[in-house]
């Protein structure tokens, strides 16, 4: 039979070393969490921002877009994002959404039945998902790819250019872009970049909320933009 104390001396050897070990893993837990956010870099994480720049629409090769003959919109670009990116040694991968608005618009001749009878055609929100790609090139800095989905409207008014119809024309089609995204301190970056979109789908919505089918387009869109945001 083994003496009380014996086991009690036991118990107590048993104790302390999971006192040991459970401390030791917490010190190295501690130690680890910062280095490995430290390895992570800057461009690892969620971030959101501010999108400011230039917009201009164009009619595509085909000529059947919204946007007719030697006419074009140009604008004001603004609006804001959000994106979530994991970077692998200087490999940095990441989705991300946006939403904008512009100022660009045409003004149509309503005599002309090429133009629907609008007077107006304004560049309405624009939405858009997708993926970039990028590498890490200099310890804060970043030069990536970007590609996705985009939705746009376009807002109508009547021939007098000045009365709202309620109705707009819903544009899809895709986005392609390239961009250099400079770390200014641990949580905040400043990035431009070129984007590219074009629209082969449309559909013209009613006030009351009905629709056409979707018939085909080719507008083309050209935005040159800066953005600067925080990374949480």
């Amino acid at each position: 039979m083994i003496p009380a104390d014996v086991v009690a001396d036991t118990q107590m050897e048993f104790f302390m070393r999971k006192l040991i070990l459970a401390t030791l893993a917490a010190t190295t837990a501690a130690v680890a969490v910062p280095a490995a956010a430290q390895d992570a870099g800057p461009f690892t994480g969620p971030r959101a921002g501010v999108v400011l720049g230039y917009d201009a629409m164009r009619p595509g090769d085909t000529q059947d877009s919204m946007i007719r003959g030697d006419q074009g919109s140009d604008g004001f670009l603004y609006g804001g994002d959000i994106g979530y990116d994991i970077a692998f040694n200087n490999l940095v991968v990441g989705l991300e959404g946006e939403i904008t608005g512009s100022t660009g618009r045409v003004d149509n001749d309503p005599r002309d039945p090429s133009d629907f009878g609008y007077g107006r055609v304004k560049a309405g929100r624009d939405l858009y998902v997708g993926g970039r790609i990028g590498v890490i090139a200099a310890p804060r800095t970043l030069v990536y790819g970007k590609v996705g989905y985009t939705n746009a409207r376009l807002d109508l008014t009547r021939n007098d250019t000045t009365t709202e119809t309620g109705q707009n024309f819903n544009l899809d089609g895709f986005r392609l872009g390239a961009g250099v995204e400079q770390s200014l301190s641990p949580n905040t970056y400043a990035k431009l970049e070129y984007r590219y979109s074009n629209y082969g789908d449309a559909r013209l919505n009613y006030p009351d909320g009905a629709s056409t089918g979707t018939f085909g387009v080719d507008t083309d869109r050209h935005q040159v933009a800066v953005g600067a945001g925080f990374r949480f």
